[in-house]
């Protein structure tokens, strides 16, 4: 029997910390103006020394589970992308885990930074297609402000931190108008992986270890390599973009978010925005977008939702979800 790995429950986190554009400006040189002209960012959370990647990643799963209905313990997969992990290893999924009580089940990281969510979600589907795996955390969780430059005016002020996760089931319920994952979509390019990169590692204590980013380039390539990402997910389900219902677009600029609206036919309201709020959470920023209009009623059971994210790598995918 087929198996399709239905979207049953969504939560975040969010640390209690908020730095706004004026807050930036006090400590270098950039203005409000400059940052929302530039990318529609307003304000971030910053975490606290206790908001790590695990702790906001549990904190989120466990709003996940609630908002499902389900306990930890039906949980048999972890699957968590970061590419700000607490440690070189174990995987800040395992400690997740441990954080919920979960005996039972395996659970891994997945590091393809802004992307990093979509490639962990293709990874539980493919799990729960196959039979592996039952009910699934996925999670997004991100600590960027601990590997910005500070004082890089052009860097610093885009990304901020937090955590998103879903809870997957399967479900022998399938066939395009039944709920759940309808196909998952990945592409990476690794000649490009100089735009975007952090200078350094985990363990490395050399004064690198910052975001560097080529941001013109990256603009490029993301429009261009995000449309063909949705026409890609559409393609495979013969469906258009008159189809979609909602966009829910990785959140690192307003301006990228507005061109793929535009390149879809969808009106403004149907595209989900949360970077003015949330600034860029890499892996954290589609599921906190994603719950946030799935908690405020826009999102409803049967809608069509494109995921779409790019990211260092260079990565980029897709994902297509009946809700």
């Amino acid at each position: 029997m087929p198996l399709r790995s239905r979207l049953v429950g969504v939560g975040t986190y969010l640390p209690e910390r908020v730095v706004s554009n004026d807050d930036l400006a006090r400590t270098v040189d950039t203005s409000d103006e400059w940052i929302r002209e530039r990318t529609g960012i307003r304000q971030r959370h910053i975490a606290a020394p206790h908001e790590t990647c695990a702790f906001m990643g549990a904190e989120a799963s466990r709003a996940a589970l609630a908002q499902a209905g389900i306990a930890a313990s039906e949980v048999d997969l972890v699957v968590l992308g970061t590419s700000t992990p607490d440690q070189a290893f174990p995987a800040t999924a395992v400690r997740v885990q441990a954080a919920l009580g979960l005996k039972g089940g395996f659970a891994f990281d997945v590091s393809a930074a802004c992307s990093g969510f979509i490639y962990a979600l293709a990874a539980a589907d493919a799990f729960i297609q196959t039979g592996k795996a039952r009910t699934a955390l996925v999670i997004g969780s991100e600590v960027y402000s601990r590997i910005v430059d500070w004082n890089d005016r052009t860097t610093c002020v885009l990304f901020g931190d937090g955590a998103g996760a879903v809870v997957l089931r399967a479900s022998e319920e399938v066939g395009p108008e039944a709920p759940g994952i309808l196909s998952t979509h990945l592409n990476s390019d690794g000649t490009a992986g100089d735009l975007l990169f952090v200078d350094g590692a985990v363990g490395r204590h050399d004064g690198t270890g910052f975001i560097r980013m080529n941001g013109r380039e990256v603009f490029r390539h993301a429009v261009a390599k995000l449309s063909a990402a949705a026409d890609e997910a559409l393609a495979a389900n013969g469906m258009s973009h008159e189809d979609v219902d909602w966009l829910v677009p990785h959140q690192a600029n307003k301006r990228i978010i507005d061109a793929m609206g535009k390149k879809l036919g969808l009106a403004p309201e149907r595209v989900v925005v949360t970077v003015d709020r949330h600034a860029n959470t890499s892996a954290a920023s589609i599921p906190l977008a994603l719950a946030e209009a799935v908690r405020d009623g826009r999102i409803r059971r049967n809608d069509l939702v494109l995921l779409e994210a790019l990211g260092g790598g260079l990565t980029w995918g897709s994902a297509l979800v009946r809700m």
